[in-house]
């Protein structure tokens, strides 16, 4: 999936009746959900958003959900992968979790 991003659709480049919409992928999927537009269209997505990274609560919640079906330490890799949070913190976390 690509997320809550900015995007374009373009119908008819370089012809007479040239259209441009833009809005998020939501907000255009909405649009074109019953009415699909006709003719040659190209749809240009904006880059994801800048990584922020995940807080306390956020960390928590996923290791305590992995933490019922995994070691921590696989629980860690698990959420650190998904997270993109440092292993080391994730591990650190979890092994308070476990306990």
């Amino acid at each position: 999936m690509l997320g809550e991003r900015e995007a374009a659709v373009i119908r008819e480049i370089s012809k007479l009746y040239e259209e441009s919409v833009t809005g998020s992928v939501s907000e255009l999927a909405d649009r074109y959900e019953n009415h699909p537009p006709k003719g040659e269209i190209v749809i240009v997505v904006g880059p994801p958003p800048a990584h922020t990274e995940a807080s306390e609560q956020e960390l928590d919640a996923a290791l305590k959900e992995a933490l019922e079906r995994l070691s921590p330490s696989r629980a860690a890799a698990e959420v650190a992968t998904a997270l993109k949070v440092p292993r080391k913190r994730a591990y650190a976390r979890a092994l308070e979790l476990a306990r």
